[in-house]
């Protein structure tokens, strides 16, 4: 079907978890002031500014409290998508400078409870710090993920299925500062990998269908041997998963959300599984996430390969009895400090792992969330290998 093709009006993101979201982002704004004030009370009295700098300083600061809540509620509060994408990205590069800059002052201050940190050049140290890890954090985050191989070995693989490659797209999420020439290179780089077939593993989007239909488009121009699949992840059912499935499966992508086909390879065959995200009962319990319905009437004796946005599925993949999941969510932790805290949510924060038989191969992501800064977990376009275990 023609990507041109005028679409129906789509359904808006539920607008009770619209008012809940609002309210918490509100509630956090004493909090984001209060961290900044921080900042302000640690940084600015050593840096002995003039009063024009001062002043500029403390403004510096007020802005950015208003612009990082601002860059997350956006597109809930501004009716000019135009306008909204703009605010959503400064309050993105407003929060991953913030980030950064707040990390490095608690460091620095943890720092001069044992050593004598230097007063004055501590200060503008992690300023200097803050904005180059910014800096490098954009340019990473802005430029098309790179290609990254990797083999998975497994127990049984037969000898049809060796070399198998599966190339896997996760959290691009096509929405305020990532639009349809973005996704586009994405593509691109694809197309030259010669894959069998293209697993997208959830976040696809931050915004509606009627808002990013368009930027999406180029997804359904990926080319593999077998075709490509995708399930949603937690940020489809922010922006209304239903609709974004249909429009997914209209460009030529194939819906695994709890359910599977059999895939056939020189003779040999395997099953290519898919379940919504882990918490898509929370929004709809018709639609929660199931590894064994997705199973259900599959031929038994069979390789099978799980896709779930989130690691946590790992538990209940493993019980159903499959043998590989591919997973995203995490963004490997996106930038540095945070790829630490990952491991208090989800059991594995990027890589190939094992949870017994089942082996987890959890990517860092192909796009960026909130900041557009990319530190120390740069994005990926896996590329996945069986190989005999």
């Amino acid at each position: 079907m023609p990507h041109s093709q005028a679409l129906p009006r789509s359904e808006k993101p539920d607008s009770v978890l619209t008012v809940r979201l609002k309210r918490t982002l509100w509630r956090l704004l004493p909090l984001v002031a209060g961290l900044h004030a921080y900042i302000g009370w640690r940084l600015l009295p050593p840096l002995e500014l003039s009063r024009p700098g001062l002043i500029l300083a403390i403004a510096g600061l007020v802005i950015s409290t208003c612009l990082v809540p601002l860059g997350l509620l956006a597109r809930f509060i501004v009716d000019r998508q135009a306008l909204a994408d703009r605010l959503s990205g400064l309050g993105g590069l407003a929060m991953g400078l913030f980030s950064s800059v707040l990390v490095l002052t608690v460091l620095r201050d943890i720092a001069a409870l044992w050593v004598d940190v230097p007063v004055a050049p501590s200060a503008l140290g992690v300023l200097v710090l803050a904005g180059l890890f910014s800096l490098l954090g954009y340019i990473n985050a802005r430029r098309v993920a790179r290609v990254v191989r990797v083999d998975i070995p497994l127990a049984g693989l037969p000898e049809a299925l060796v070399g198998v490659t599966i190339v896997q797209l996760s959290d691009i999420h096509v929405g305020p500062t990532i639009k349809q020439n973005y996704v586009q290179a994405i593509v691109d780089r694809v197309n030259q990998l010669d894959a069998d077939l293209v697993a997208i593993t959830g976040d696809v989007v931050d915004g509606s269908v009627e808002e990013l239909h368009a930027d999406t488009a180029p997804l359904g121009d990926l080319r593999s041997r077998y075709g490509t699949y995708v399930v949603s992840g937690n940020h489809e059912y922010y922006a209304g998963a239903t609709a974004w499935m249909r429009e997914f499966e209209r460009i030529g992508l194939h819906n695994l959300d709890n359910r599977h086909l059999v895939i056939e390879r020189d003779g040999a065959r395997f099953i290519l599984a898919g379940v919504s995200d882990y918490s898509a009962a929370a929004f709809d319990a018709s639609q929660a996430s199931d590894p064994v319905a997705a199973l259900a009437g599959s031929p038994p004796g069979l390789l099978r390969v799980l896709l779930a946005h989130q690691p946590r599925s790992a538990r209940a993949a493993a019980a159903a009895g499959f043998d590989l999941q591919l997973s995203g969510h995490t963004h490997g932790g996106q930038f540095w400090p945070w790829n630490h805290f990952v491991p208090l949510q989800q059991p594995f924060t990027a890589g190939l792992h094992r949870l017994g038989r089942l082996a987890v191969y959890t990517s860092r992501g192909t796009g960026y969330w909130g900041p557009p800064k990319r530190f120390g977990a740069p994005s990926e376009i896996a590329v996945l290998r069986l190989i005999p275990g």
